[in-house]
């Protein structure tokens, strides 16, 4: 059953989560390019998929942690102090995207002023940072018994 579970919850990380790191990625030079063309050169939809993207891909997301705790529990591993550090990461990333990417990019494809792309890029990045760490600590896991 672990090795399903692990399976999944890999899976799911691919699958789910490098489209809204690379779609994410992908929207502030997106977005400083529709906003130095006066005319529409599809520019707009362009932000429309990617911001499309982001929102569905981080709905399916949830599954990420969801397995990840089963597998965690399955292994034993709930107190390990990588798997927390892990989970801690894994809830500001989504509170970053949540709170303030998926906000900016909406502000941006609805026209409105009150975002910046310079500031929505730094904050896309802090964004694939905390995944990036997440990454590492899940092949790493000091103090793992597998010899990894």
């Amino acid at each position: 059953m672990t090795k399903f579970l692990l399976a999944v919850h890999v899976l799911a990380a691919i699958v789910a989560v490098g489209p809204v790191t690379v779609a994410a990625s992908m929207f502030p030079p997106a977005a400083r390019r529709a906003l130095a063309t006066q005319e529409d050169t599809g520019a707009t939809g362009t932000l429309r998929l990617l911001h499309r993207i982001c929102r569905v891909y981080a709905l399916v997301g949830v599954v990420v942690p969801v397995f990840g705790f089963a597998t965690a529990s399955e292994m034993g591993v709930l107190g390990s102090g990588w798997l927390i550090t892990s989970i801690a990461l894994t809830g500001l990333a989504a509170v970053v995207l949540g709170a303030l990417v998926l906000p900016a990019q909406s502000a941006l494809v609805e026209g409105r002023g009150t975002a910046n792309p310079a500031r929505l890029a730094m904050v896309t990045g802090l964004f694939n940072l905390l995944w990036a760490a997440v990454t590492v600590l899940m092949i790493v896991r000091p103090g793992s018994t597998t010899g990894a």
